[in-house]
């Protein structure tokens, strides 16, 4: 009977299904797939590039654990640009194209058959069915099945990270029909964005793990799947990946024409400057500048001359991250709106922009830079529907003008700005004592904005002294990576600088950012501790959106809720990539939502050295 009972679900099922049923070799939330069937290869990549070579890489940071997927330590891919070169520790997914694992590049929202050969769903999007691909493999030639998906989703559930409990929640069942097929059946019906985010989930072996402890942090490589394994560890310091030979990915449509590199070599580097040199004297292949003064000034060097390092920007249309400085809510300090919002106005863009960056920014004036989901103007249409019912709730000027950000003449925060932020200071109970901001209990208005890259700190001193300049005292303090992450995990900071990465079809993880029931989840990326019941109820339309235009409009109220409620302190962004690399490699084309760097190929010369 036990044998027989995943046939009487399948076919119990099945029968009330059948009439809505979809099968796919991909699935895309919203329209159609861009790729048919029969698709052979992406269309920005070289089906035939030749294989070989080693490359060196360089990684910001360090690593404490080669296990990605917990809460405990600091793996590769959470250190910077490590995701960008195609490499990484992180098993399979069961479809490939979003999420951050291997992005198609050159269509949103849309995935395709990786481990799974194909997916089913009903039209009402009530559950999914993954059909596996048999041929799929661990390292060890396990084959990879059902059973191991079950495995993942239980054990990423209870033991994984926090974000895959987000990710994860509105999974009811989990239904194993037989070792090849596999079905999630979901709480409600109606959730497209759930069947893109269950074809992310990585794919861990069961055989290896049950006898571990997956929360362990570990220097042992874990077993695999993908197109590298890791041979060679340095605690800390550096990670040596050889292509598998034998990989039984490499022949698919989304794999052709990728992960030409027969070795990859990977140094981390604690100091971007050394780093910056490391590159400079030959040390390594690739470098991916985050600062505007350097990429200026910085690469005057003779292999840049010689042509021997090309000097590359790229324009891109990936959704930039949300970059600004977030006050922590839970403390008293920035509990008030008013407050908050008079120390956005004490940050000068314009002056930092032109005496630090060589004017190379845009100022981000969204939580979405660099998409469509940017609440720009006046609420109208959709979103107008979607906001108008909370109006006692929210600012009157948030449905009477656009959201603005204060703007200088590069030359310090002009008198009317500094009138305007002691004004709303002084409504929040906070006013002049000598040289300090008092409150009614003469308590001071300080606080630290906690950082971990000391070269920010350049950044931050004018912005601390236009605040001194009106009695707030605000402080910095630099920390190293596994303090910081400790204070962040348990939400024991001030005011930080951070960024929180965004994607072409924001869903789950803006749950995760900025979902009143993530405030106390230690771990969580709500850094500014955002309680907001009109936000929540976005959200909750965010994640129902049935097509784009729902999705863009749910995604513009959210942008605009936080926009008034002066959360954070936007930054700036860039819409090209910045790169420079050694003149050894050759690519096709560089898709519009991804680097692609997976896809470069040495140049047959080179790929004997």
């Amino acid at each position: 009977m036990r044998l027989l009972l995943p046939l009487i679900l399948s076919l119990a099922f099945s029968f009330d299904a059948l009439a809505s049923l979809t099968e796919s070799h991909g699935y895309a939330q919203f329209g159609d797939l861009k790729y048919p069937a029969t698709f052979t290869h992406f269309a920005w990549v070289n089906p035939d590039a030749p294989k070989g070579g080693t490359v060196r890489l360089m990684a910001g940071g360090t690593f404490d654990t080669l296990n990605p997927y917990t809460f405990k330590g600091t793996s590769p891919i959470a250190t910077g640009d490590f995701l960008q070169y195609g490499i990484n520790e992180l098993n399979e997914t069961l479809m490939s194209g979003s999420g951050m694992y291997d992005p198609s590049g050159d269509e949103p929202a849309s995935s395709y058959g990786l481990i799974a050969r194909s997916v089913e769903y009903s039209d009402d999007r009530s559950w999914v069915v993954f059909n596996l691909r048999p041929e799929a493999r661990f390292h060890d030639g396990v084959p990879i099945t059902a059973y191991d998906v079950a495995f993942s989703y239980r054990t990423l559930l209870k033991q994984g990270h926090p974000q895959y409990r987000t990710n994860l929640q509105e999974v009811k069942r989990v239904d194993i029909l037989n070792r090849h097929r596999i079905r999630f059946v979901f709480k409600r019906a109606g959730n497209p964005l759930l069947i893109l985010r269950l074809g992310e989930l990585p794919v861990l072996p069961q055989h290896y793990w049950k006898q571990r402890n997956f929360k362990a942090t570990s220097f042992t490589p874990p077993l695999g799947s993908g197109p590298y394994r890791i041979s060679r560890v340095v605690p800390g310091r550096e990670l040596v990946f050889e292509r598998v030979k034998d990989w039984w990915g490499q022949n698919l449509p989304v794999n052709r024409g990728k992960y030409n590199f027969d070795r990859v070599e990977v140094e981390f580097y604690r100091d971007n400057d050394i780093a910056f040199e490391a590159f400079k004297a030959g040390e390594f292949d690739f470098y991916i500048e985050h600062q505007a003064k350097n990429w200026s000034t910085g690469y005057r060097f003779p292999a840049v001359r010689r042509g021997d390092v090309v000097q590359a920007e790229i324009k891109h249309q990936i959704p930039t991250q949300t970059q600004a400085l977030f006050m922590n809510t839970r403390r008293n300090t920035f509990a008030e709106r008013k407050v908050r919002e008079a120390l956005g106005l004490m940050f000068d863009f314009e002056w930092t922009n032109r005496a630090l960056f060589n004017d190379a920014y845009v100022r981000s004036r969204s939580y979405y830079p660099n998409t469509e989901f940017t609440a720009s103007g006046k609420p109208e249409g959709h979103e107008w529907l979607l906001l108008s019912p909370y109006r006692k709730q929210l600012p009157a000027r948030l449905f009477s003008e656009p959201f603005t950000l204060p703007q200088t003449d590069g030359d310090g925060i002009p008198r009317e700005t500094l009138r305007r932020a002691l004004g709303l200071l002084r409504e929040a109970g906070w006013t002049l004592s000598g040289q300090r901001l008092i409150n009614s209990r003469g308590e001071p208005l300080r606080f630290e904005i906690l950082l971990v890259n000391p070269s920010l700190e350049r950044i931050l001193r004018p912005y601390s002294a236009n605040l001194a300049s009106i009695g707030i005292q605000a402080s910095l303090r630099t920390v190293d990576r596994a303090q910081y992450k400790q204070r962040l995990d348990q939400f024991d900071y001030d005011m930080i600088l951070m960024t929180l990465p965004q994607t072409l079809s924001p869903g789950l993880e803006q749950w995760q950012y900025f979902h009143s029931s993530q405030v106390k989840v230690k771990g969580s990326k709500n850094y500014a501790g955002v309680a907001n019941p009109v936000i929540d109820q976005m959200l909750n339309k965010l994640l129902a959106a049935q097509t784009r235009d729902d999705q863009v409009a749910a995604a513009r109220a959210v942008d605009r809720v936080l926009l008034w409620q002066h959360y954070s302190i936007p930054n700036w962004y860039i819409d090209y990539h910045r790169v420079a690399y050694r003149n050894r490699f050759a690519f096709v084309t560089t898709p519009p939502y991804t680097l692609g760097l997976r896809a470069w190929w040495l140049k047959p010369t080179e790929t004997s050295l």
